[in-house]
């Protein structure tokens, strides 16, 4: 027989039994589904992370506390970052990059009978647009005069527009924060969501402000802004040096762009890999089904296996053709999988992050094949070895 006769028969042999061969199929339609959706959430978290990171520019640098890979464990790291050090670096820094420290503050903040819940208060240098590329849509970011004064001036972002002042001008109105009164004299950009925390619903005020307001003088973190990327690897030389003649190596940690991306990078493979490790294991089912489907098969067709022998099939015939069966189901499950894969994946992608790669269709595709072969291999096999005297007295 030549391939044409073989796709003949095992295309009229699924056509009888319709049915069948759609419940063969949905076992590896949801589990191609399965490895082309939660692959594409992997990999779109990636690329969202990596983007964000991204935007804050080459030439940045973080100053974090404690020491990543050090010997402190969970929760033992102390926070030495205070001002003083920041006003330190800040001085030995000067005329090659830009420092600012973040104190950060989550808190309720009001106008009128209005309020607005779970905001971040951040104390920032008169710096920080330069160093973070913050943009302001009205209105002005605070001086360095006011930074070094302590004013009580504040820069919101849209969220807290919406919340508080959805049908008036927000600049020059007062706003309370912890018991402070602080006057807004700018509005920021949209920034929309980073690392999961909305950056359109943070205050800025000057960190001079923020310490006497919430009576702390340890920064969450320090910004560094070298003049020019050329600059970075100096900076981060020299930022070392300078906080080691005042901290422990324990202490603190500088994380530049690149070692950032790394750290992102090795942790969202795993969880792409564990995501697509367990959307495999519904393939696997799936491919049990076909096993089992094909085996009831040869069981219900011995009669036809053992007329075909009695009339000269050869053992190969018959293994060719439940073979090719078995294929034909996984790559018809794989193909519709894919197609749906994918179309969820664009669906997922308008609300959240979602980015379908070629590696992970190609896989699911050669997975669906591999499916058919090595499921379909045991069935073929048996019907191939059926005796035809056996298996035309067979009832």
């Amino acid at each position: 027989m030549n391939i044409a006769e073989y796709f003949r028969l095992s295309i009229n042999a699924l056509m009888a039994n319709k049915m069948r061969s759609i419940l063969t199929t949905l076992g590896v339609i949801i589990g191609v589904f399965s490895v082309i959706l939660l692959v594409s959430l992997g990999s779109g978290l990636q690329s969202y992370i990596t983007n964000q990171i991204s935007e804050l520019g080459s030439n940045i640098l973080f100053v974090i506390p404690g020491k990543i890979g050090g010997t402190s464990g969970p929760g033992e790291t102390v926070n030495r970052l205070t001002l003083t050090n920041v006003k330190y670096l800040s001085e030995r820094l000067q005329g090659i990059a830009l420092v600012s420290p973040q104190i950060g503050k989550t808190t309720t903040i009001k106008f009128a009978n209005k309020s607005n819940k779970n905001t971040n208060i951040w104390g920032v240098s008169a710096n920080f647009p330069d160093i973070i590329k913050t943009k302001i849509i009205k209105g002005t970011f605070f001086t360095k005069s006011q930074e070094k004064n302590g004013s009580k001036v504040v820069v919101i972002g849209p969220t807290i527009v919406k919340n508080l002042f959805p049908n008036t001008d927000p600049i020059g109105k007062k706003i309370t924060i912890s018991g402070g009164k602080y006057t807004i004299i700018g509005l920021s950009a949209s920034r929309g969501s980073s690392f999961g925390q909305n950056q359109d619903n943070i205050v800025v005020i000057p960190f001079t402000a923020a310490k006497k307001q919430f009576s702390i003088d340890i920064a969450n973190q320090i910004y560094l802004s070298a003049n020019s990327p050329a600059l970075v690897n100096l900076v981060k030389k020299r930022a070392k040096e300078v906080l080691l003649t005042r901290l422990d190596e324990e202490d603190f940690t500088i994380m530049g762009q690149e070692q950032i991306l790394s750290t992102v990078t090795n942790i969202t493979n795993v969880l792409t890999i564990a995501l697509g490790g367990i959307a495999a294991i519904s393939l696997l089912v799936g491919g049990i089904g076909v096993m089992n489907i094909m085996l009831v098969s040869v069981t219900e067709r011995t009669k036809e296996i053992g007329l075909r022998k009695a009339l000269g099939a050869r053992r190969q015939d018959i293994l060719t053709q439940f073979l090719l069966e078995a294929v034909m189901l996984s790559l018809l499950g794989g193909t519709i999988g894919i197609l749906l894969g994918i179309g969820a994946s664009m669906i997922v992608a308008v609300f959240f992050v979602a980015v379908v790669t070629p590696w992970s269709v190609i896989l699911a595709f050669l997975f669906s094949v591999a499916v058919g072969v090595i499921f379909g291999m045991t069935p073929a096999i048996r019907a191939s070895k059926l005796s035809p005297i056996e298996a035309l007295r067979y009832e």
